[in-house]
């Protein structure tokens, strides 16, 4: 990468993201985390509310909201708070580290470029080797993570 600077930042991020790793089998459960742990505490709607400050309709709306994926942050805070927990949230890479996003993006942009040069060429009866268009894509793919150009992800 050109800057190292990036290159911490790429690293420190990756460090914090993976703590979150193991949690990618959770799931939610299905009626949201509100209505769970307000549940298996036996805390009414009108406890919650009273907690909250709101009526138990608009408790059964948040816990609606949090189901329908249509809740704040904010809020999802403020009940966890009422519940005597703590909001905890984070992104967890599909491809496991930040590293490794770009290295598949680098590899996937690089391998478009050399292609389509590979096709022009190929039409002008000037036809590459596979073995030369994959060192050109390596080539093309190294200098693109040395870059780290903002279109990468376009």
């Amino acid at each position: 990468m050109k800057n190292t600077k990036q290159q911490l930042i790429i690293d420190q991020v990756d460090r914090k993201l993976s703590i979150f790793s193991p949690l990618k089998t959770v799931s939610v459960p299905g009626k949201g985390w509100i209505h769970t742990v307000r549940t298996a505490l036996n805390m009414s709607l009108r406890q919650l509310g009273e907690r909250l400050g709101i009526t138990p309709s608009s408790v059964q709306d948040i816990e609606k909201r949090e189901k329908e994926g249509a809740i704040t942050i904010k809020a999802l805070r403020e009940a966890a708070a009422a519940l005597d927990m703590q909001l905890v949230y984070g992104l967890i890479p599909k491809d496991g580290s930040l590293e490794t996003m770009i290295e598949k993006r680098v590899e996937e942009l690089a391998t478009q470029i050399v292609e389509r040069t590979s096709q022009t060429m190929a039409l002008e009866d000037q036809e590459v080797s596979k073995e030369r268009i994959r060192k050109a894509i390596k080539q093309q793919a190294d200098e693109l993570k040395y870059e780290l150009p903002r279109t990468l992800w376009d």
